[in-house]
């Protein structure tokens, strides 16, 4: 009787482990992938506690900045998950240092973060900064409590933990490896591999022996180079992007379209199905259309856009069209330091920009004053200085044209159409405006696979321009604007000191942003434009101040306008020189040239 006890106790205990270890094997991945998430977030709180612990103990600034860094790695673990599911909690944690105002609301929110502890601890720690750094501190803790109430109590999705994978890897390659978030530290080969070792054990729980099976020696390649080449400014970034970074996108993608899950797809900027960031097709020109589908570029709609843009029936006096400004020789600028206003001598407010790629950003003009190309063609052909007309006046006069009523009915079909409508107007200027996106530099085609693409001075200029001279982390990759990666749905305004003329002493009155919503950090800031074509559309700046790329340089080189000397007390650009060589120097123009549009 014992015996047959304790052999039915052995089998219980038997059936179950079984029972566990079966549970443990098949447990669904993603459930997986949410409870390492919460255990991650766990052993950052722990670090960023002992880092807490240390400072108000008073330890030495060495111990501080050993703890900090491992703090850090602790996040990039698990920022993958945290700027993907909780992105307005991330911003707070590993944000840029700067205010961010919301521009609905005009609500100023303070910078937090990983960031801004950083310039408490790097390159010196003053002890007097210590209630300031515990305050910081003790910020991360309620953020840290919303991230695992996320990943504990909501479902994720499979096709969710691709997307995100994918746009952390791109991550690496347009912020990460730009030193974006580490500019006093500059650990980005240590960072990225913390973050490319989690991504590999999440894409562990899908690769099978049939499926997926190249992807995990993908990034131990990738980590390997990271692991071979730890200093900032020597970092080929042009030869890790090509050769391993891309290839661990592609490979996540791949093995996705393999498992076949079922995908939520959204009308976003950079498309979900992105092997990488500079795929033919990576970027949707639609993404920013006003309103439905049905606003969309057509072939239709281009076609009367493009003959919109030469209409003088636009402007107040029948003579001005949008060509006057936007000349397709001069990439769609006018080669002007301003050009004029409609009726006379006087001089518009500011430069005219280029509308190659104009569709690849979230809001337009200067001051970033409205969010799609259909508000950008009414502005100026209402502005009374610009074109003076009124668009509905245009719709008018269009109608009375039997042409243009062919040209609209074709696209923009109507049942018994008695007029043409305004909307319909703009949005025909704005699809053509969408046809001129043009990712197709010699910079792309390098970074597509064909190594004959660029010279060895532009491969140097890129990896300058993304390093050490800090362009990268403004002049975002691949746009190179002011599109913040990887989801590229908010466009940044940036603080320079643009200088009123280019040996003044001071800086230009053009307050930008500030005339749109008066907060202080807004005075003198401007969208950041784009470097694509940028040899092409001088003069620069939204004063046409610089007359040569040479001078750009020069500027940027000596710190902005507080590195010059004039009072910018909330100049965002960091003042320090950035101590580039005449070659240096050259050798950024020469990339730069390299992505003119073809």
């Amino acid at each position: 009787m014992r015996k047959l006890l304790l052999l039915s106790t052995l089998l219980i205990t038997v059936m179950v482990c079984a029972f566990f270890s079966c549970r443990h094997n098949t447990i669904a991945p993603e459930k997986a992938i949410a409870r390492t998430l919460s255990l991650q977030v766990e052993t950052f709180i722990q670090n960023n506690n002992k880092l807490l612990n240390a400072v108000t103990a008073g330890a030495d600034e060495r111990q501080l900045q050993q703890l900090f860094l491992q703090t850090r790695l602790s996040y990039k673990k698990f920022e993958w998950g945290a700027e993907y599911f909780s992105p307005a909690t991330a911003r707070f944690v590993n944000g840029p240092p700067v205010q961010e105002i919301e521009m609905s609301s005009g609500q100023v929110f303070e910078p937090a973060g990983l960031q801004v502890i950083e310039g408490y601890l790097f390159p010196k720690y003053d002890p007097r900064n210590k209630q300031a750094l515990i305050a910081q501190l003790n910020l991360l803790k309620p953020a840290c409590d919303k991230f695992k109430s996320y990943f504990n109590n909501v479902d994720l999705f499979n096709w969710q933990v691709f997307d995100a994978a994918k746009q952390e890897v791109f991550r690496i390659l347009a912020l990460g490896i730009a030193g974006f978030d580490n500019p006093l530290t500059l650990k980005s080969s240590e960072e990225a591999v913390a973050s490319l070792a989690s991504l590999k054990a999440v894409m562990s729980y899908y690769k099978t022996d049939e499926k997926g099976a190249d992807l995990i020696p993908k990034f131990d390649a990738a980590e390997n180079y990271l692991k071979a080449n730890t200093n900032f400014n020597a970092f080929d970034r042009a030869a890790f992007i090509t050769h391993y970074g891309n290839a661990v996108s592609s490979g996540i993608e791949n093995l996705e379209e393999q498992l076949n899950f079922k995908i939520t797809t959204y009308n976003r900027l950079l498309n979900q199905n992105a092997k990488t960031l500079f795929d033919v097709d990576a970027f949707n020109v639609n993404a920013f259309a006003p309103g439905d589908s049905s606003t969309y570029a057509t072939a239709k709609k281009i076609k009367l856009g493009q003959a919109l843009f030469a209409e003088p029936m636009l402007s107040g006096n029948g003579k001005r069209t949008c060509l006057t400004c936007h000349q397709p020789e001069k990439a769609f600028t006018d080669g002007l330091v301003k050009n004029t206003i409609i009726d006379g001598d006087k001089l518009v407010r500011r430069n005219t920009p280029t509308l190659i790629n104009a569709a690849l950003q979230a809001s337009q003009f200067d001051d970033l004053r409205v969010p799609t190309l259909e508000d950008q063609a009414l502005t100026v052909v209402q502005n009374k200085d610009e074109m003076h007309g009124s668009m509905k006046v245009a719709a008018a006069r269009l109608w009375q044209n039997d042409n243009y009523r062919k040209l609209f009915a074709d696209a923009f079909p109507v049942k018994d159409r008695k007029s043409i409508d305004t909307l319909e107007v703009m949005n025909a200027i704005g699809s053509y405006v969408r046809s001129l996106t043009a990712l197709n530099s010699r910079f792309d085609n390098y970074m597509r696979g064909n190594k004959t693409a660029m010279t060895a001075q532009e491969i140097n200029g890129f990896n300058l321009f993304m390093g050490k001279a800090k362009c990268g982390t403004c002049h975002y990759m691949p746009l190179f604007n002011g599109s913040f990666p990887p989801r590229y749905t908010l466009i940044e305004s940036e603080v320079i000191g643009v200088p009123k003329t280019a040996d003044g002493k001071e800086i230009d009155g053009d307050m930008g942003r500030y005339d749109i919503l008066k907060v202080e950090a807004f005075k003198h800031a401007f969208k950041i434009t784009t470097v694509r074509n940028a040899a092409r559309t001088a003069p620069y700046m939204h004063n046409g101040v610089f007359k040569t790329l040479e001078q750009v340089m020069d500027f940027y080189n000596k710190g902005g306008g507080a590195g010059l000397g004039y009072k910018v007390s909330n100049q965002t650009l960091a003042a320090d020189k950035l101590d580039l060589s005449k070659k240096e120097s050259g050798d950024i123009i020469a990339f730069i040239r390299s992505l003119d549009s073809k």
